[in-house]
């Protein structure tokens, strides 16, 4: 059985403003599994950061029960804090230190020794290519170094799970794209990432399962492939040697819209292996064969946007 690094049934969370109460998490339930990416994504003011404020001990929740690294989240936040990191949205890098003393300040305050600080220090300077630029004020750091040297004092703990909230907001490509090789290598290494992010991109590319929030509730869970997969719109395009191929596949599939100028014929499909295999079974019992094949299905921006605004007029519906 996989052990899970989030554990969490029925979390809830509400403020209280001048209209009342106002609901922010709804009884969300979350299963992480160790050593993965999970992504939590949603629109602004969905509840994301909430839910990595009270999963990361600084909130507290109103309702629920959660554990985060094996440990209650109540009666043992003490533990969880020791085996959790941090990387917020708004970076946590002192500028006016430089980047070795940012690292060697945080090894201090995580009571390690002063020589394995130093060592410590030395070894994540190297990881996050930061060696020629570690006695300069982080205050001279470019984004992307800022970043870098951020998620690398949230590692001088050895955390074994990572919050990483909207990790690459104000980066360039490539500083984003370096930024996703180390969060790679951390979960190779048996880290736990949970990741909030308003990159539909980033999620696509990083994450073993994403859940979708909106209005404080889960309102998808899956992986990249299986939400993609909820909405209309995907479609497996079928290219023929010659028009009378196209033309006798047209009336065995019973669907599809052909293109006889570039000989394509475009097959509504969910694009699962076994919706294609069924395809491709009835064209070779006719002996009919295909030249090339693609599957198109709508990517995360797609369902992010379709999903949430279903939620959207069931809200107004629910207001009338």
């Amino acid at each position: 059985m996989t052990n899970l690094a989030i554990a969490a049934n029925g979390l809830r969370k509400s403020y209280r403003d001048k209209d009342g109460d106002k609901v922010v998490l709804d009884g969300i339930d979350l299963a992480v599994p160790e050593g993965t990416i999970f992504s939590l994504l949603g629109p602004n003011g969905a509840g994301k950061t909430t839910t990595v404020q009270i999963l990361s001990t600084l909130i507290r929740a109103d309702g629920g029960q959660v554990q985060v690294a094996g440990y209650d989240l109540n009666r043992q936040a003490d533990d969880v804090r020791g085996a959790i990191g941090v990387t917020g949205q708004y970076s946590a890098v002192d500028k006016l230190l430089t980047g070795e003393e940012n690292l060697l300040l945080m090894a201090d305050l995580k009571h390690l020794p002063k020589r394995e600080g130093k060592q410590k220090a030395k070894e994540l300077l190297e990881q996050f290519d930061l060696v020629d630029a570690a006695g300069k004020p982080a205050a001279t750091y470019s984004g992307g170094m800022q970043r870098r040297l951020d998620l690398a004092m949230t590692l001088v703990g050895d955390p074994r799970l990572i919050f990483l909230d909207e990790p690459t907001t104000g980066l360039d490509p490539r500083s984003r794209r370096a930024m996703w090789g180390i969060v790679r290598d951390l979960v190779k290494n048996g880290v736990t990432i949970f990741l909030t992010t308003q990159y539909l991109e980033e999620a696509d590319e990083l994450a073993d399962r994403i859940a979708l929030l909106d209005h404080g509730r889960l309102i998808a869970e899956g992986t990249a492939e299986e939400l993609k997969r909820l909405i209309p719109g995907g479609h497996v395009l079928l290219k023929f040697a010659d028009p009378s191929r196209l033309d006798a596949a047209r009336p065995i599939l019973g669907v599809g819209t052909p293109d006889h100028d570039a000989l394509t014929l475009q097959v509504p499909s969910d694009g699962s292996v076994r919706a294609i295999r069924e395809l491709l079974t009835l064209l070779d019992e006719r002996s009919i064969d295909v030249a090339e094949m693609s599957v198109h299905t709508p990517d995360l921006d797609d369902v992010f946007l379709t999903l949430t605004g279903q939620q959207t007029d069931q809200n107004k519906e629910a207001l009338r």
